[in-house]
């Protein structure tokens, strides 16, 4: 270690006094490669740092091209897809369109409407029949209606009425009317209906829950033709069909017809409404044509023709309707009979209206008196008293009450003498 030591000193000193060719000592020689070496480190150092940053940059490319590229081609999927929805929307549109235009053809040329009529009745008689000793009561869906009336063009139209009552037709909904007008009354006073209908033969308008006696005698109803008018103030028509009950001895023909001429007046103070009718076979109305057939009866010897005369009148708050129903001419004692001789029934309704507001709700308080004669073989009573109070509780909702006092023919005219009454209460709906 020491002989080392020395030779270093030894070396330094010689170093510090020899001299190199060219004049340089080794001292210099050696601070000159010592700044030869530190300018080399820092070109390293820069070269390192350049190749570092060049390095960062190639990296900071390739981010934003990985970056970029889905970005673009998210772009490119996102524009073809919101053209493919606009083209959806566009066809939606379309289609809405045209269901939009269907649905409004169909508003614009359609009307629906109905009536549901919900009953529960008390009575002291059977169900069976006006005057039986027998007291009950009962709740019943009296009455579904739901109408149909379509305005297929300018000059046609089509109407269908269907049909339940609970206890009729084996609780089976029914086509109760069904027909097809043409005509425009506003440009044509004539028109044509053809189908099955109600035809004019009485018009059974009441205030009361209970039908009129005038209805369960002369009410008729079948597939008919039907020519009428409308002119001014006055109206009528002219129709035919083929009925159940026939003639003896004749074929089964559309031979069976009827007119109808009706006058409307109207001011600012009353409005009256009368109008005749008749019909030529009064055996085929719904009532004397069911208890004929239910007898087993098909055929009469004799059409026997009948009439109709009915008015409405409104004064104020009070209306009064009017109608009489008569056969005119008899039946045979063996097809209707009234007290051993041939029957000529005949009915009648008289009734008084006033309408107010009760409670703010539209009221309507009504008395009646309605009659037959010589109808006992028809099950109807001879004397009918009747009363209602009928109010619009909701919108189109009505909540009456009704009660009525039968009385029957007496026994020397084949009746029981005897009497019944039946309270009612009725919650109906229209739409």
């Amino acid at each position: 270690m020491k002989k080392t030591m020395i030779g270093m000193a030894a070396l330094a000193m010689l170093a510090g006094t020899v001299t190199f060719a060219g004049g340089a000592t080794l001292e210099d020689q050696l601070h000159e490669l010592m700044a030869q070496n530190k300018r080399l480190t820092e070109r390293i150092v820069n070269l390192e740092k350049e190749v570092n940053r060049q390095g960062e940059e190639q990296i900071l490319v390739k981010e934003r091209s990985a970056t970029f590229a889905p970005i673009q081609k998210d772009k490119a999927l996102t524009d073809r897809m919101q053209r493919l929805e606009e083209q959806v929307a566009r066809q939606r549109g379309e289609e809405g369109e045209e269901e939009g235009s269907f649905l409004q053809a169909i508003n614009d040329h359609v009307e629906l409407s109905g009536l549901v009529e919900v009953e529960v009745a008390s009575w002291s008689v059977d169900d069976k029949g006006f005057f039986e000793d027998d007291d009950g009561s009962d709740i019943s869906l009296a009455t579904v209606e739901v109408g149909i009336d379509a305005q297929i063009s300018e000059w046609s139209s089509a109407h269908v009425l269907l049909l339940y009552e609970e206890g009729e037709e084996d609780d089976h909904v029914i086509i109760d009317e069904g027909t097809i007008t043409l005509g425009n009354m506003d440009k044509f006073p004539l028109y044509l209906s053809a189908g099955k209908m109600y035809v004019p033969f009485g018009s059974f308008e009441t205030n009361m829950i209970s039908d009129p006696l005038t209805l369960e005698m002369g009410e008729t109803r079948d597939t008919s033709i039907l020519f009428g008018f409308e002119s001014g103030s006055f109206r009528g028509s002219l129709y035919a069909f083929n009925g159940d009950i026939n003639e003896e001895g004749e074929d089964n023909d559309i031979d069976t017809y009827g007119a109808s001429l009706g006058y409307i007046y109207v001011n600012d103070n009353i409005s009256v409404d009368v109008t005749f009718d008749y019909i030529s076979n009064i055996a085929d109305t719904d009532g004397i044509g069911d208890y004929l057939q239910d007898g087993g009866i098909d055929e009469i010897d004799d059409y026997v023709d009948g009439i109709t005369f009915h008015s409405h009148i409104t004064m104020g708050h009070f209306t009064l309707i009017g109608e009489y129903l008569t056969a005119l001419d008899d039946f045979e004692n063996t097809e209707i009979a009234f007290k051993g001789d041939g029957a000529e029934p005949e009915s009648w309704n008289i009734e008084l209206g006033y309408t107010t507001e009760l409670f703010s709700r539209e009221t309507t308080f009504a008395l009646g008196y309605q009659g037959t004669d010589e109808s006992v073989e028809l099950g109807l009573p001879e004397e009918l008293y009747i009363g209602a109070i009928s109010m619009e509780i909701f919108d189109h909702t009505f909540l009456a009450f009704e009660y009525f006092h039968a009385e029957d023919y007496d026994t020397s005219d084949g009746g029981t003498d005897d009497d019944a009454d039946v309270a009612t209460m009725q919650l109906a709906v229209e739409f």
